[in-house]
């Protein structure tokens, strides 16, 4: 890859319904998710009293499994929000379900090649509820689907192969399937699944062999997937679950690796931390090293033989927003070279509009280090993919 390629390492497919039925093993067919509009009875006036504006809303679809609402934990309020700010992305939304929509919208901003991640996946093959058998048939159907997608243009659309993380024998069988199709990456939830946290003894071949393969280790979020995460305990609505569980999965997930040992074993390892901005990261080392470390470091000196904060600037990278309040805060007290780009396209919590993030990281002159060099670092385009 030229080293003036600009590369967004954080940009997501929105998966046609159809996928399932197409890719699915005919084994699994009958798993396939339905859309389904629900039944109307309520009375128009009774719902405007009870939604207010939200009642003109059109009733959205719902991605339906076994007859149950694939997204848990979403209000009425929460999926008619949803729905009316997809109608008015729709261009967006239609384009991210094709390797040619990409394509466009990334010559638009400049672009030249993204790490293309999950959307609706996540709902089906990050689960603990359905039986991993038929979870590991639904990641193994997105990676095919994602294989072809990327195969209309492999230099530019970069794929991440889905890990599910429900059986370790499956992980490392799909890690090897990933490094065979070229893929760069892996992506992989931060949560405990099936009572397994990321540095799980049963774990250690699938980071080996992410080390020995040089796949880089995408740690991505998720809300609504019914897996136990930050927030569920004691929250209900999207407005806080969201709000919780992208930062503080990701603050539990780099503690995980570090106090676990994961980055003591594997010092080649690459991991990045995505879509939780960037500026809970210096006050967490400094928790980790100024606090934590300083008076603990004998209780977990087998697995941290040094201070947090050099396993992060040794091996790992954290996507952040320039439009955060302390990003040159971040800059500064971590340098640039540990710092990635990500526009989130085509998501909702994101505007869309790159242009004012682009125009911002090349006036500060972060274009080249954030769009180039940290994720050819990153995603192993170079020789020394470490440093």
């Amino acid at each position: 890859m030229h080293p003036d390629t600009r590369i967004d390492v954080d940009r997501h497919v929105y998966e046609p319904i159809s996928l399932w039925s197409e890719y699915l093993p005919p084994a699994f067919r009958a798993e396939a998710p339905v859309q389904q509009i629900p039944d109307m009875h309520e009375p128009q006036a009774a719902r405007e009293r009870r939604l207010g504006a939200l009642a003109r809303v059109p009733p959205s679809p719902i991605l339906m499994h076994r007859g149950r609402p694939l997204l848990t934990n979403v209000s009425e309020r929460a999926r008619l929000i949803i729905f009316e700010q997809s109608m008015k992305r729709a261009p967006e939304m239609i384009g991210a379900a094709h390797p040619r929509g990409h394509l466009a919208d990334m010559d638009r901003t400049g672009i030249g090649a993204a790490l293309i991640l999950p959307t609706l996946a996540v709902y089906l093959a990050c689960r603990e509820d359905i039986e991993p058998p038929v979870v590991n048939a639904f990641a193994d159907a997105y990676n095919r689907w994602l294989a072809d997608f990327c195969a209309v243009s492999p230099e530019r659309l970069l794929g991440a192969g889905l890990i599910t993380r429900s059986d370790p024998a499956e992980m490392c069988r799909v890690l090897e399937w990933t490094a065979k199709q070229g893929f760069r990456a892996v992506m992989v939830r931060p949560n405990m699944v099936r009572g397994r946290r990321l540095s799980h003894p049963d774990h250690e071949r699938f980071w080996a062999m992410c080390e020995d393969a040089s796949l880089a280790v995408v740690i991505h979020e998720g809300t609504h997937t019914g897996l136990q995460t930050a927030g569920t305990e004691r929250f209900s609505s999207r407005f806080a679950l969201h709000a919780c569980s992208h930062p503080m999965e990701q603050m539990m997930a780099l503690l995980d690796l570090i106090e676990g040992g994961v980055l003591e074993r594997y010092p080649r390892l690459r991991v990045g931390f995505f879509e939780a901005g960037c500026s809970w990261l210096p006050y967490w080392l400094w928790r980790l090293d100024a606090v934590e470390y300083r008076f603990l470091k004998e209780e977990v000196a087998e697995n941290v033989r040094m201070l947090p904060s050099e396993y992060f600037r040794r091996q790992c990278w954290v996507v952040g927003e320039p439009e955060e309040p302390l990003f040159a805060e971040v800059v500064e007290a971590l340098g640039a070279d540990r710092l990635l780009y990500g526009s989130d396209f085509p998501h909702l919590d994101h505007d869309g509009e790159q242009a004012p993030s682009l125009a911002r990281l090349q006036a500060e002159g972060l274009a080249k280090p954030l769009l180039c060099d940290n994720p050819q670092r990153f995603l192993g385009f170079n020789k020394s993919r470490n440093t």
